[in-house]
């Protein structure tokens, strides 16, 4: 981890230097469009339980499930050694207790649209464009309902908070031909909590603190103009 840190930041910091700004100007301004097939690889577990008026198991530890899903990513380059990249996409995890409670399920259908933008560091290795990148995320729950096992406690509401977070960044760009298009691989990894919040009418009842910190690999295919 402490290397794959090192190495963006030092891969960022020499992408911006003016004497590569001054080689790699011949393409700035390109636009590339990428889509993807992309696996979402989440945490989930417990960090702190703040509120706890139902008395969990002293042993209850979570896990959100894993999901695949098509997201598009756009990327504008500076030059053509340093690009910005967003990504567009939403993915939906279930929460279950894997101790204490195991296999119950206590979040269902939550929606999560992580809104990110990374800064890029390109190289050219014999025609073959590996990059490092990093950047800040925020992920936004769109929707989330208590899971089955939460519903017999009384439970009628569940809250996911939206949060800041960053991300790490490594992948490689493979062209094909002159005109523009490629093949792509991507891997992102997220630094990022979320506060879980069960409530039986308006009382609340559980607030947990969640680990996400998310793998996302993705594949695809790439189109530069």
């Amino acid at each position: 981890m402490k290397t794959f840190l090192m190495l963006g930041g030092a891969a960022l910091v020499l992408a911006a230097t003016p004497a590569m700004a001054e080689q790699d100007t011949d393409r700035a301004g390109d636009i590339q469009v990428k889509v993807l097939g992309t696996a979402v690889l989440p945490d989930g577990k417990i960090t702190s339980v703040n509120v706890d008026l139902v008395g969990l198991p002293a042993t209850t530890q979570t896990k959100a499930n894993d999901n695949f899903v098509p997201t598009i990513a756009v990327e504008y380059f500076l030059t053509d050694s340093l690009s910005v990249e967003t990504i567009a996409g939403v993915t939906q995890h279930d929460v279950d207790a894997v101790a204490g409670l195991p296999g119950a399920e206590l979040v269902s259908d939550a929606l999560l649209l992580p809104a990110t933008v990374t800064a890029k560091a390109h190289f050219d290795l014999a025609g073959v464009k590996p990059y490092v990148g990093a950047g800040v995320a925020y992920f936004m729950w769109l929707k989330d309902k208590p899971g089955a096992a939460t519903l017999p406690l009384g439970v009628t509401d569940t809250d996911l908070s939206d949060e800041f977070g960053f991300a790490l960044q490594a992948g490689v760009d493979v062209p094909i031909g002159d005109k523009g298009f490629g093949l792509t691989f991507d891997a992102k990894r997220y630094f990022i909590d979320t506060t879980a919040r069960w409530y039986a009418g308006n009382t609340l009842a559980i607030e947990t603190k969640h680990k996400l910190d998310p793998w996302v690999l993705s594949a695809g295919v790439a189109y530069r103009f």
